[in-house]
């Protein structure tokens, strides 16, 4: 049985980390490397950092800073934003960085997703889908941050972007995010019974509650969390411990279910 993993989420914006609701990244709460050597002590499983504003103004990642960052940093750790060819997806591994987000990108060149996953192998490449809801109740992904839709129905599109060859879906509720009132439950539950791939669940979790019912109820094979870890006292090791307690079978060698 695969092991549910708990991954901290870091906004990434002008070299600082921010954070807000809805995708309104607009509170600033601290820089990249602290947060990085913390998180190396409280036994978290990944960490996911995005450049929110890279693919917007349409310039590469700073390879450099990603490179001192992941010389710090313990776990895996994704890289996203701007990551938009082959040459920069290598870049970014070289750098340090396990595995690549892929979001804006695969709207435009779908086939980057199957020569990604060929060149660099299927684990390297995060599938990121950001969902609103809309009125009439379907799921729409968007991209460039959650400000462009595309017209592509959620599950249709995470059906397809498996066929291209993604290892994973990052799937993440533009509406849900910052508001920690929990993730939402519905859009997960439909993409993880349309693919097969582990789905990372992000958006909204408040409590570790919310994390063991996005795993138990929906079927995420992992949950992303921003907020929680930045604006609580809540902790990345006491959530495992949670979810331990709750019959999740969880990683690390200090926490077992």
């Amino acid at each position: 049985m695969l092991k549910m993993r708990v991954i901290p989420t870091l906004l990434w914006k002008d070299l600082g980390l921010v954070k807000g609701i809805g995708f309104d990244s607009w509170r600033r709460v601290g820089t990249a490397m602290p947060s990085i050597k913390v998180y190396n002590t409280r036994e978290v499983d990944e960490l996911i950092l995005v450049d929110i504003t890279a693919s917007a103004a349409k310039r590469e990642p700073d390879y450099d800073a990603i490179s001192d960052l992941a010389a710090e940093c313990f776990v895996p750790l994704t890289f996203g934003g701007g990551v938009n060819s082959i040459e920069i997806i290598r870049n970014i591994l070289k750098a340090g960085a396990d595995k690549v987000a892929i979001n804006s990108a695969a709207f435009e060149r779908p086939e980057l997703i199957t020569e990604a996953s060929d060149k660099f192998g299927a684990q390297c490449v995060v599938a990121s889908i950001d969902v609103r809801k809309n009125s009439n109740g379907t799921y729409e992904a968007y991209r460039l941050s959650g400000t462009q839709p595309t017209g592509k129905e959620v599950v249709g599109w995470a059906k397809k972007l498996e066929e291209l060859g993604a290892g994973e879906i990052l799937l993440t509720s533009i509406e849900r995010d910052g508001t920690m009132e929990g993730y939402d439950l519905d859009l997960i539950r439909a993409v993880t019974q349309a693919v097969q791939i582990p789905v990372i669940a992000s958006g909204g979790v408040g409590n570790y509650e919310h994390m063991y019912q996005a795993i138990h109820a929906a079927g995420a094979s992992a949950v992303a969390a921003a907020s929680i870890f930045h604006f609580t006292e809540q902790t990345p090791l006491e959530a495992k411990k949670y979810l331990a307690e709750k019959g999740i079978s969880v990683r690390n060698t200090s926490v077992r279910s």
